[in-house]
Parts: structure tokens; C-alpha cells; sequence
């Protein structure tokens, strides 16, 4: 028993920090995104993904071997979850801040579990709704709150749409793009290894994008990296590839999906965090409330139960 409830203690540590890490990465992102066209920050993050973890390639021996249906999940989880979400959160984020990115991010959660429901079957427990209900109450109480100025890169229109509006819209197209790919992920989880997950769809992103990104570099002016920048994008490359990624399957396999989303929350916290310490944005103690809200919510979900006392929390 108690084995089993520190295996569910450490599997939300590792969901806990794979968001937060997210949503550091998507913050900092932003300088990367003015200083370069998206795809070609994104080719350079799957670049140094796949130059950091070929080891990460070999099969386990209690892994199967790799079948059609695995390599389309795999491919599906790369596709809407890497190369989907990126060019959707990284072009939603020239548009608008990473504050208001941060609070459509919170919509995460419920989007999860109604995926979740759909096509893993999850059963939702009252306190997943509960911890839903406070994520979605959280950005309720956020959306009160429009004293935040907009960016000057989200000023005018297209098609008759602000341009910030768009910002906003990619970002939640990320959001359904995240949840595929913490639905798919659950799935994986049963099959491979953390390790070897995120070094397979790293490579899956990485062809997605070199035709893009390729034909990107091959015009891009070098001379606008400065020596932070690198360093920046390979934190960013390492972040988004490699860490983020092996600690969220890690904890994704002892937790049903649809209360691993609930974690997910972590990530606007963390992007608004960033936002407010780095780069100048403000929040209002309106805001602050909509968070402490959120937090709120992962807090029920993480709360131990007596199933997961007695039970492996994998199981359902």
C-alpha cells in the first residue's frame, strides 16, 4: 500500500513538473518566435531532440515490437501534439501575450477528460469534476479581468479579425492539440517506454517539419541570433523534446488520463509566472484569484484516496 501511494506521489511530481516546464518554455518561447519564422524554431527544436536521445531509440527487452498501430499512434501523437500544437502555440503567441496564451492553456483540463471519455472510455469521478469545475472557474474569473494591453504585434486585423483574436484562437486549437496527444500518450504508455515515446515521436515531428523548416533556414539571417538566443533555443529544444515530454509519460502511466489533464494547469500558471517575472505583464488580483483557483483544482485531484492507497492508479 504504501508502495503503490508513493508511486502515485511520484507520478504527479513527474506531471506537475513536465507542465511547469511547459509552460516556462512556451513564455520564453516568445523571444524565439519574434527573432525567427515558427517553423523554422520548431525544426531547430526536433534538430536538438533527436541530436540529444538516439539512445532513447533502442527497444527495451520487455518492449513488443513496433506494429502499424502503434507506429500510427505514434504518428498521430507527433502530429497533433508536436507539430500541430507548436505551430498553432508558437504563432498564437506572436499575436497575443503570454498571460492570456497561459489562461486559454487552462482550458486544458476539460478538454482531456471529455477526450478522455470519448475514446479511453474514463470513467469521471465527482472529483475529477470538482477539479475540472475549478479549472473552469478559474478562467471564467480570468476572462473578467481585460485591463491587460494588448502587444504591439497583435495590433490590426485579417479578414476583419484582430489580430489578437487569432492569437487566441491558435492557442486554443493548441489546447485540443494537447489533449490528443495526453489521450494518445495513455495508450502509448501500455506499449513503450517513456524514454522511448518521446524519442520516436520527436523523430515523426522532426520529418513533419524539415521540408518547412529547411526551405525557412535556407533564407533566414543568422546574424539576428544573439548568444542568449542559442541558449534559449536550446533550452527550448531540450525542454519541449526531451525532459518535458519523458517526465509527462513517465507519470502518464501510472494515472488515467483524464486526471493527469487536471495537471495540466501547471502550464498557464507557469507561462503567467514567466510572463509577469520576465517579461514585464502584470496581473491583476482578479487574476491571481482565477489561479489560486486552478491550483485549487489540482490539489483535489492530487489529494490521496483510499483507492490509491490500496490500488495501483493505473489500473482503470
Amino acid at each position: 500500500m504504501k508502495m503503490a501511494l508513493s508511486r502515485t506521489g511520484w507520478a504527479y511530481a513527474a506531471l506537475a513538473s513536465s507542465m511547469a516546464m511547459v509552460g516556462t518554455y512556451v513564455a520564453l518561447s516568445k523571444p524565439l518566435a519574434t527573432a525567427m519564422p515558427v517553423v523554422l524554431l520548431a525544426w531547430l527544436r526536433y534538430l536538438i531532440g533527436a541530436a540529444a536521445m538516439p539512445h532513447w531509440l533502442r527497444r527495451a527487452p520487455h518492449e513488443p515490437p513496433l506494429d502499424r498501430a502503434t507506429l500510427a499512434l505514434l504518428f498521430w501523437q507527433a502530429l497533433l501534439g508536436n507539430f500541430l500544437f507548436t505551430i498553432c502555440m508558437l504563432t498564437g503567441l506572436r499575436l497575443t501575450t503570454a498571460s492570456a496564451a497561459g489562461v486559454i492553456m487552462a482550458a486544458i483540463p476539460a478538454m482531456v477528460a471529455l477526450q478522455s471519455w470519448l475514446f479511453l472510455r474514463e470513467r469521471l469521478d465527482g472529483r475529477a469534476l470538482a477539479a475540472i469545475a475549478l479549472a473552469a472557474a478559474g478562467i471564467a474569473l480570468f476572462s473578467l479581468d481585460k485591463a491587460a494591453p494588448a502587444p504591439a504585434a497583435a495590433s490590426g486585423a485579417w479578414l476583419g479579425v484582430p489580430l489578437a483574436l487569432w492569437g487566441n484562437l491558435l492557442v486554443l486549437a493548441a489546447v485540443a492539440c494537447e489533449a490528443a496527444y495526453v489521450v494518445i500518450g495513455k495508450r502509448l504508455t501500455g506499449q513503450l517506454g517513456p524514454k522511448r515515446i518521446a524519442a520516436l515521436i520527436n523523430l515523426w515531428g522532426l520529418a513533419l517539419m524539415t521540408p518547412l523548416g529547411a526551405w525557412a533556414a535556407w533564407d533566414y539571417d543568422w546574424s539576428r541570433m544573439s548568444l542568449l538566443l542559442w541558449g534559449l533555443l536550446v533550452f527550448y529544444g531540450l525542454a519541449a523534446s526531451v525532459w518535458s515530454v519523458w517526465l509527462w509519460m513517465t507519470g502518464l502511466h501510472h494515472v488515467p488520463a483524464a486526471r493527469a489533464g487536471v495537471f495540466t494547469v501547471m502550464l498557464p500558471v507557469s507561462a503567467a509566472a514567466v510572463g509577469v517575472l520576465f517579461m514585464g505583464e502584470r496581473l491583476s488580483p482578479l487574476q491571481w484569484a482565477a489561479f489560486g483557483l486552478a491550483l485549487a483544482g489540482l490539489a483535489v485531484a492530487a489529494w490521496p484516496t483510499p483507492s490509491t492507497r490500496t490500488t495501483d492508479p493505473s489500473v482503470g
